[in-house]
């Protein structure tokens, strides 16, 4: 399918309603179509994804889409979302330690390739701590380095061992034995896409 096509499918499973903050509706997706704008259409779309929950298919789309433009962040992003609508989102603020105090010495990528532990609580059978891995996106940053400060979000690999978290629950980051970061959660949310039978 060109892309085209596939923003046009998108838009279809956005609500005539959904607007932006800055009153940007599904009206201007179709106008930037109609001037074969797609890359301001697909980030329009994103940030009308980010007003209310679209199904999956809505993602898979801007995904498909934004690969064929060669958008690799977006598509990232896209894939990231369509993680989300199936397995739900866990939004937190997280503050890494300062490099004196943190094995880490630069910055890293906040676009979903870091596969820390995570401290969420769990114990092992004898009592110890049992820790979980997620990925994990930055939000509204590149990058995030020690001493810095961003909200971010989650995406475990069993998400079933994150479904007792709560928002203002505490929870550490671990590259290696030692906590990197501390965070505190922000939202949790289900999944919105319907499993297959």
């Amino acid at each position: 399918m060109d892309v085209p096509k596939l923003l046009e499918a998108a838009s279809l499973l956005v609500p005539a309603e959904i607007a932006t903050e800055n009153d940007i509706t599904i009206n201007d997706v179709w106008d930037h179509l109609a001037h074969d704008e797609w890359e301001v259409a697909l980030g329009v779309l994103e940030a009308l994804g980010d007003v209310h929950p679209l199904p999956l298919d809505f993602w898979e789309s801007l995904a498909t889409a934004a690969e064929q433009m060669r958008m690799e962040r977006s598509a990232a992003w896209c894939h990231w979302r369509c993680y989300e609508a199936r397995n739900g989102i866990i939004r937190a603020d997280l503050t890494l330690r300062p490099a004196s105090e943190n094995r880490r010495q630069t910055p890293f990528s906040g676009a979903g390739v870091l596969r820390p532990m995570w401290n969420i609580g769990n114990r092992t059978p004898t009592g110890e701590d049992d820790l979980n891995i997620a990925l994990l996106w930055v939000e509204y940053a590149p990058t995030l380095g020690p001493g810095e400060h961003s909200s971010v979000r989650l995406a475990p690999l069993d998400p079933s061992q994150w479904r007792h978290l709560h928002p203002g629950q505490t929870i550490t980051m671990h590259e290696d034995r030692t906590i990197s970061g501390t965070a505190v959660i922000l939202e949790v949310q289900g999944p919105t896409a319907t499993p297959a039978p």
